[in-house]
């Protein structure tokens, strides 16, 4: 200890940490023991400090009595000098003459802190004496062995747990997270560090700068970290981006340079026979990049080299296909096992991806149907599976999608129905929830029912692509089956979305858009027009409308766009039905009358009064897609009138004549712009409305 105090130690106390501390351990003169090593905690050399230090490990060691002592371990670590510590820590982070010397000091400070971190009570954890080495420590784990690098990242664990440990190791400079980056291959608990600290340690960012700021270094550390993982199967680090979707939409990179090797190690990972927690991390990571990035890590997963025998995308899709159909058939009897909760996103995040293969298939036939010359050739999608592989894949998917369905069924059953048909009163057991009481089936999970589970979005957001856009039947009728699981979601989620929101918190997921995209296909077969009204569907459905209408109308909501969004795919849903059906029942007239009362915003009514002026579809994709909206819902109303008996036609001839009203001011705001589709519709629309007048 060349470079430390050389004062000599107290002779009533030897020098040995070991002998020590066993002796008065055995001796059962403990309090005496702390006493000295509080003296020699509070010397004013160094030297003395570290055999205080020396000792103080040793009794903790070895007295189970003492552990458990909050109050003797608290003045303990308050005897302890913070400056000490750090001293020792950055002695031992560096080489010297006396190497052998300094890492003996790093180990025992390493583990002092460690020990402390341990036997503290939390309110001692979280202050700073202990918080503030967090910087050294993240720096000492590079020059330290294993062993200790190993302790180092368990104590990091244990001080970042903690909001303002978090936010402390969120703070530090790149540069001083590289020690970490550097040893995570040998060490995948330091990613556990880095994910814990940027979801818990960044709440507290203000403002734009900060945020913008916390963004680029995790843009940063990730690159590092696949740089780092080079040469291994990165299961660890598939695992640790899987979580990038928890993070604030606002620290998430934005077109990050590392997504393609990402992509590389899931295309090297899956192929390669690998373990479960290898097959739960690419699928994780893929179903989470895919979320993160639509446009670019689908054109990274799914396209091939041309002429490919066995296309990458078959194989992973297929890989994907059939982890889902081996697992459900006896997943309902795991809902209470501890596992459950990794199964479930496991699967949930093959759903995403097989909803995002679904939608690039999709977009990849429209793109063939309708070349978008505009587009430029990086966003365009490619596909280069060959036809046979896409009429196979195609069929395994229908079967995934069946045995999924099926599943929810059970599943909705199990959670909520009892089973299908049964009387709530015949369901056994009693469930309270937050939602209130209810009675469930005894293989109900006992920790939350179907609705708060994350495989039921993923797999109605695949299910609903799927039915929507492929023209078989077969499914549709299948899908007509979960009509009351969907309304009452549906209803779930208006209940829960938040006035400010157009979407719901994670905890309660906001289900609307995919159970509308599933309409769209459910209601073009005849069954699943009768099941849509056993279940009240249109009271349901009906009832949000309105909600947009009234919110655009006067109190516009913060993400205008997605409830213009819903409200035009409800609009196309409630026509759906209307069309199907001869006569308009009575009780669906009160939309006719409740849009007639519809207050046309001044966004579209302030162009309409300007002479000459433009329609704000020309200069605003907001008000274009409000405008639409605005058409869709005008010619819903307008079927209806028209499918009604001439005696209800009488009695909403007032209505007729505002509706007509409505459809003329908005068609005086799209002046300008005639070959809009939105002024070619309101043109449609003023025409059946005449035809209604003259009846």
């Amino acid at each position: 200890m060349s470079n430390m105090d050389t004062a000599q130690p107290d002779p009533e106390v030897p020098p040995h940490s070991g002998a020590g501390g066993s002796a008065a351990t055995e001796n059962g003169d403990t309090d005496t023991s702390v006493e000295k090593v509080q003296q020699y905690l509070k010397a004013k050399d160094d030297t003395s400090r570290f055999v205080g230090l020396a000792l103080l490990k040793s009794i903790l060691d070895n007295s189970p009595t003492l552990q458990s002592d909050e109050e003797t371990i608290t003045s303990l670590w308050n005897s302890i000098s913070p400056k000490f510590l750090d001293r020792l820590l950055r002695t031992g982070s560096r080489a010297g003459p006396d190497q052998k010397d300094s890492k003996d000091m790093l180990d025992l400070a390493v583990a002092v802190l460690h020990t402390f971190t341990v036997l503290l009570p939390d309110e001692a954890k979280q202050g700073a004496r202990l918080l503030n080495r967090i910087a050294r420590l993240t720096s000492a784990v590079l020059y330290s062995s294993k062993e200790t690098a190993g302790i180092i990242i368990e104590t990091l664990l244990t001080l970042v747990s903690f909001p303002e440990g978090a936010t402390i190791f969120a703070g530090l400079d790149i540069d001083e997270w590289t020690p970490l980056i550097e040893i995570a291959p040998e060490h995948p608990h330091v990613l556990s560090i880095f994910i814990w600290a940027w979801e818990r340690g960044t709440t507290a960012l203000a403002d734009q700068q900060s945020r913008d700021g916390m963004r680029n270094k995790i843009d940063q550390s990730i690159q590092s970290l696949v740089a780092s993982f080079s040469g291994t199967d990165a299961t660890s680090l598939l695992e640790f981006l899987s979580h990038l979707g928890n993070l604030d939409a606002e620290l998430i990179p934005q077109n990050p340079k590392w997504l393609c090797s990402v992509a590389k190690f899931i295309r090297n990972l899956s192929t390669k026979r690998p373990t479960a927690a290898g097959r739960s991390a690419y699928t994780k990571c893929a179903g989470t990049i895919l979320m993160l990035y639509p446009r670019q890590a689908p054109q990274l997963l799914f396209s091939d080299e041309r002429d490919s025998e066995k296309p990458f995308s078959y194989l992973f899709i297929n890989l994907i296909l059939v982890d889902i159909r081996a697992t459900l058939p006896s997943l309902l009897e795991k809902l209470n096992d501890a596992e459950y909760p990794q199964t479930s996103q496991r699967l949930a995040a093959a759903l995403d991806v097989l909803a995002a293969f679904i939608g690039h298939l999709i977009a990849w036939i429209e793109e063939l149907d309708s070349p978008d010359d505009a587009a430029p050739p990086s966003e365009k999608p490619t596909f280069n599976m060959p036809p046979d592989l896409i009429l196979k894949l195609s069929r395994s998917i229908g079967e995934t999608i069946s045995v999924t369905m099926e599943y929810l069924r059970d599943r909705w059953d199990a959670s909520v129905a009892g089973a299908a048909g049964l009387h709530p009163e015949a369901r056994a057991g009693a469930a309270h929830t937050s939602t209130g009481s209810r009675k469930t089936l005894a293989w109900d999970s006992k920790d939350g029912d179907a609705a708060a589970d994350p495989f039921t979005l993923s797999a109605l957001r695949a299910i609903a692509l799927w039915l929507r856009d492929d023209d078989g039947d077969v499914l549709r009728k299948e899908a007509a089956g979960l009509m009351d699981m969907l309304m009452e979601l549906y209803q779930r989620s208006c209940t829960t979305a938040t006035p400010s929101s157009a979407s719901s918190s994670r905890d309660q997921p906001d289900y609307r858009l995919p159970i509308l995209a599933a309409l769209e296909g459910i209601l073009r077969t005849s069954k699943g027009v009768e099941a849509f009204d056993s279940h009240g569907g249109w009271q349901v459905l009906s009832r949000d409308l309105l909600a947009v209408l009234d919110a655009t109308a006067s109190n516009p909501p913060y993400d205008l766009e997605v409830e213009i969004l819903r409200g035009a795919r409800i609009a196309l849903a409630l026509s759906i039905v209307a069309e199907s059906e001869t006569t308009t029942p009575e009780d669906r007239m009160g939309l006719v009358t409740a849009v007639a009362a519809y207050g046309v915003p001044p966004i579209a009514s302030a162009s309409a009064s300007a002479e000459g002026a433009r329609a704000p579809a020309a200069n605003n994709d907001s008000e274009a897609a409000l405008l639409g909206f605005q058409t869709d819902v005008l010619r819903l109303a307008a079927t209806l009138l028209t499918n009604a008996n001439p005696g209800m036609r009488r009695r909403h001839a007032h209505s007729a004549s505002a509706i007509k009203g409505i459809a003329e001011q908005l068609r005086g705001s799209s002046v300008g712009n005639y070959e809009s589709p939105a002024a070619s519709d309101l043109d449609d629309v003023l025409a059946t409305l005449s035809n209604v007048a003259l009846d």
